[in-house]
């Protein structure tokens, strides 16, 4: 077990980025597009049959460190005349850290997981 207190005392897991995240909620340009993202793959895996409506800014969103972020919102699902407001929870990164460039390029983000839907 010494080991074990050894490895986790040192900097092996230890991730140097610009970007250390916040327990605090935010919005800033990054989490905005991460909402963005998540919305639009959300609507990517809605049935044929379902229309999505999503709301204008998330309900919180965090920046855990290293560009990774967790996005909670709601939206409105309508099927077969039925409107149902349900909160999902999105954990996103932006794959090209500090160079914000190109950060509307879907291509540059991973969804790492949805929740709640």
């Amino acid at each position: 077990m010494p080991l074990v207190y050894d490895v986790i005392k040192s900097d092996l897991f230890l991730i140097d980025s610009k970007d250390q995240g916040s327990q605090a909620p935010i919005s800033t340009p990054l989490s905005n597009i991460a909402f963005m993202h998540c919305n639009n793959y959300i609507k990517s895996k809605a049935a044929s049959d379902e229309s999505i409506s999503f709301a204008e800014k998330p309900l919180k969103a965090w920046d855990i460190g290293n560009y990774q972020y967790v996005i909670n919102a709601e939206i409105n699902v309508t099927s077969n005349s039925l409107t149902t407001t349900k909160k999902y929870t999105c954990r996103i990164t932006y794959d090209n850290g500090g160079n914000e460039e190109d950060a509307l390029n879907i291509d540059n983000w991973s969804i790492i997981g949805v929740t709640d839907l």
